[in-house]
């Protein structure tokens, strides 16, 4: 489990997020660490809504359920 901390004008939002081992090879094939992959995973969130919107915890995989793009995103 990680732990990230979005700070932003002032503010902060915490988030627990789980990321399990075959997704993390399913997405990266091991190219980027875990920690690259929770990174970008933010960055593409934020890109669409704002950190208050984003769950306080929540596995990885879920993504894809509300931005379907999200996997081939992050392949790029």
């Amino acid at each position: 489990e990680f732990q990230v901390t979005i700070k932003e004008k002032g503010n902060r939002s915490e988030h627990a997020v789980i990321l399990d081992d075959g997704y993390y090879q399913n997405l990266t094939d091991g190219k980027i660490t875990r920690e690259e992959l929770i990174k970008r995973s933010f960055e593409f969130l934020l890109e669409r809504e704002p950190k208050e919107s984003i769950l306080s915890k929540f596995n990885l995989r879920v993504i894809k359920n509300y931005f379907p793009e999200f996997e081939e995103k992050l392949r790029e």
